[in-house]
């Protein structure tokens, strides 16, 4: 070995050994893990589990306060906070993406969930079981009405759970799956049984077809954005019919009034990045999967796969909006009797969902947070047989059960 080589080595080798052997006493058993080791062995073989045991103990997270049984109460629960002094990048796309505002619409709408048990929101037994992101200022979360809907919280731990934090578990499509299903986001059933889907579940090893986070996350994004975004409404819009139809849709969820102009909901909307309110925002998002798409699609494929699926909402928005005034003329003439949202008069307030009082409303609601949802959600994500059985036909059933609904409604009133 030439001298330079020799004297570099010598110079280096006790440096890698000396880093080596700090990582190795960082990872040996903590006190805390000699007790929950007897008290929670399941976390300490979790935390083992991961590569954060390797260099990480209980009090990077959990803080120092807290030593035995007598003062629990001290050790602290990590947020997004805590994740970002190692993952700067990661936090900094995440909080910039739809996730991290997961908490706004429960807190935002307490005219719903106030009516919910207490276990159904604060408990996380019901819909803060996944909406329960986001808040990382000490002050927002320690205020009202925050503080009642945010006992436990929770932002990079819903994909990578603890006290693994894998990073291969959130690769995983299945991690998608606890929050991405059901009613009226059924994403991941419209994925699982879709080409791509079927592409990969029948050849994990080869990839060949697209999870969740290789559209939704490509290299590794956190910032988890769609054009559309959950509520499938966009202003402005050029198409001067499909707009009849969307300030229909926005006067029932009391964004914009009876006579088309906004209301202060319209701040939540923009504060939960729930609607796309200008249109660049609209084009960049659509640009950036577009381009998502061509890594295995041809360029006019995907750009008229995405078109006809902005068609099907805009199919869904017509009944919908028809749906909304059959509705709304039952309020208007004192058949039935509106109670909250009284600004927005005669229009329903959708964002009550299912706590009304009419079978007719239950429908509205019905074809609102299932029926649309699954009509558009599938059209996007490659399962025909969701946008048609699931969702199109399912909105024009229910168009003519409401109208039947209406009649007899409208007959009674007059008995």
């Amino acid at each position: 070995m030439k001298g330079w080589k020799k004297a570099l080595m010598l110079l280096v080798l006790p440096l890698l050994i000396g880093g080596l052997l700090a990582v190795q006493a960082q990872a040996k058993p903590s006190p805390c893990e000699d007790c929950h080791a007897k008290i929670t062995p399941g976390i300490v073989k979790d935390f083992n589990r991961g590569k954060m045991s390797k260099r990480m103990t209980c009090k990077s997270c959990h803080g120092k306060d807290h030593t035995s049984a007598k003062d629990v109460a001290k050790a602290k629960l990590p947020t997004i906070k805590t994740c970002k002094r190692c993952h700067s990048k990661q936090a900094k796309q995440y909080m910039s993406g739809k996730h991290a505002l997961g908490l706004l619409p429960i807190t935002a709408f307490p005219g719903f969930a106030h009516q919910q048990p207490e276990a159904f929101i604060a408990g996380q037994k019901g819909c803060n079981g996944c909406h329960n992101l986001g808040i990382t200022d000490d002050k927002v979360r320690n205020s009202e009405p925050a503080r009642k809907y945010y006992k436990y919280g929770m932002d990079c731990q819903n994909c990578h759970t603890r006290h693994a934090f894998s990073k291969q578990e959130a690769l995983q499509p299945e991690a998608c799956n606890s929050c991405h299903t059901g009613f009226d986001h059924a994403q991941w059933e419209m994925w699982f049984h879709s080409k791509h889907g079927a592409a990969y579940v029948t050849d994990r090893k080869a990839h060949r077809g697209p999870t969740c986070q290789d559209c939704h996350m490509a290299d590794g994004n956190h910032r988890v954005m769609t054009s559309w975004g959950f509520l499938a409404l966009r202003l402005p819009e050029e198409d001067k019919e499909w707009m009849g139809y969307r300030v229909t849709i926005l006067q029932g969820l009391g964004v914009l009034d009876k006579d088309g102009k906004p209301t202060k909901r319209l701040d939540v909307v923009k504060a939960a990045n729930i609607a796309r309110l200008d249109k660049k925002s609209w084009e960049d998002e659509r640009a950036r999967m577009q381009a998502i798409c061509q890594k295995c699609h041809s360029a006019n494929f995907a750009r008229e796969n995405l078109k006809n699926a902005d068609l099907m909402i805009k199919a869904s928005d017509k009944i919908f909006a028809e749906a909304i005034n059959l509705v709304a003329g039952l309020y208007k003439d004192g058949i039935i009797k509106k109670e909250t949202n009284q600004a927005t008069f005669p229009y329903p307030d959708l964002l009550t969902f299912y706590e009304v009082r009419t079978p007719i409303e239950q429908q509205l609601y019905l074809m609102f947070m299932d029926y649309r949802m699954k009509t558009y959600q599938a059209a996007f994500h490659g399962m025909p047989d969701y946008t048609t059985w699931y969702g199109f036909a399912e909105m024009k059933k229910t168009l003519v059960e409401m109208k039947e609904m209406a009649h007899q409604m409208r007959l009674n009133a007059k008995k």
